[in-house]
């Protein structure tokens, strides 16, 4: 099949693109040293290819990835990154065949792991992005806690998620490293094995960190593509003209097929005015004459991990030839 015969909006990897960046972490960050994080593209097929790479350590966002990544035999050591506090979903990961650690950051999201019979966490410390995490200083208490109630606590982890975007290389290198160092500190006070952190942003500069949760590599996105990486863009949107009109054109791509909160995606051949619900409108480059009712185009998103929720599959394609259909089987909660 032709990518152009796809129905649309398609949601299409680029193979040889993905190829590319698949192998240049493996050399960058070999083995143990990246947990992928496999938010970025809830695919199980693509975590195989990420396991075949040489990591096979995997970083989760929702329980329904750490069961899916345990139903498909990916499940040596699974880091469920996110606090939970449902009875009935750790319940189930508890009783998974699998290694599965779960982030805490505080006496309640312990007690909600403990009674549910999770055996492993790290202590999730916040390191200046004001989300999930305990303050740097409490974590030697909530590790002694966690312990107490017979946890075993295999380290910490922290997200500099305010600085893997910083398009600034030098900005991007300071400010990881006071963001590491309250990571650091917090690491002595708790004790364990894992010192996990960083992104596709910090990845060859984060070396506080042991082991690296970055996602989007594999697949790259606008946002991370402007700070010069060697990683490719390889996830795009197929999408068709469906309307034409004196100065500007509409596809079929909107905000149902995209994630927008890294802003406007990019449309090869055109520039993006802005998407409304089923409808991207843009003007191409060639003039509205150059377009008609019915042509392809390509839409690049800004950020990959909230667009490939929306779709249920991914077509790998080699050029324009599909040569394999993903199923993006992580999707939900």
């Amino acid at each position: 099949m032709n990518v152009h015969d796809l129905p649309t909006p398609a949601l299409v990897v680029d193979r040889r693109a993905l190829e590319n960046n698949l192998g240049a972490m493996a050399a960058a960050l070999p083995g143990p040293r990246l947990r992928p994080h496999v938010k970025a593209h809830k695919t199980t097929a693509l975590a195989r290819l990420q396991a075949a790479a040489g990591h096979h350590n995997f970083t989760c966002a929702t329980p329904r990835e750490v069961e899916g990544m345990a139903r498909a035999g990916l499940g040596d050591d699974l880091l469920l990154a996110n606090e939970v506090v449902d009875d009935d979903r750790l319940a189930r990961l508890a009783a998974l065949d699998a290694r599965v650690t779960v982030a805490v950051d505080s006496d309640a999201t312990i007690d909600a792991a403990a009674r549910n019979g999770i055996s492993e966490v790290l202590i999730d410390v916040n390191v200046g992005l004001p989300r999930c995490g305990c303050d740097p200083g409490d974590a030697g208490r909530l590790a002694d806690a966690a312990r107490a109630r017979g946890l075993g606590v295999r380290g910490v982890m922290g997200y500099e998620g305010h600085v893997v975007g910083v398009e600034d290389r030098a900005a991007r290198v300071e400010q990881t490293a006071v963001a590491m160092e309250l990571l650091t500190k917090a690491h002595a006070d708790t004790g364990g094995d894992l010192v996990s952190a960083g992104g596709t942003g910090t990845y060859d500069i984060n070396t506080w960190a042991n082991e690296i949760q970055a996602g989007s590599y594999v697949l790259m996105d606008g946002a991370y593509d402007k700070l010069a990486l060697p990683f490719r863009p390889g996830l795009s949107i197929s999408a068709t003209v469906v309307s034409v009109s004196p100065g500007w054109v509409v596809a079929d791509c909107g905000l149902k097929a995209l994630g927008m909160d890294h802003g406007n995606p990019t449309v090869s051949g055109g520039t993006v005015w802005f998407c409304s619900d089923e409808h991207l409108t843009f003007s191409p480059d060639g003039g509205d004459g150059s377009m008609r009712v019915g042509d392809r185009v390509t839409v690049w998103p800004a950020h990959i991990d909230p667009t490939i929720a929306y779709h249920e599959r991914m077509q790998v394609v080699d050029g324009d030839e599909v040569v394999e259909t993903w199923e993006v089987d992580l999707r939900g909660w």
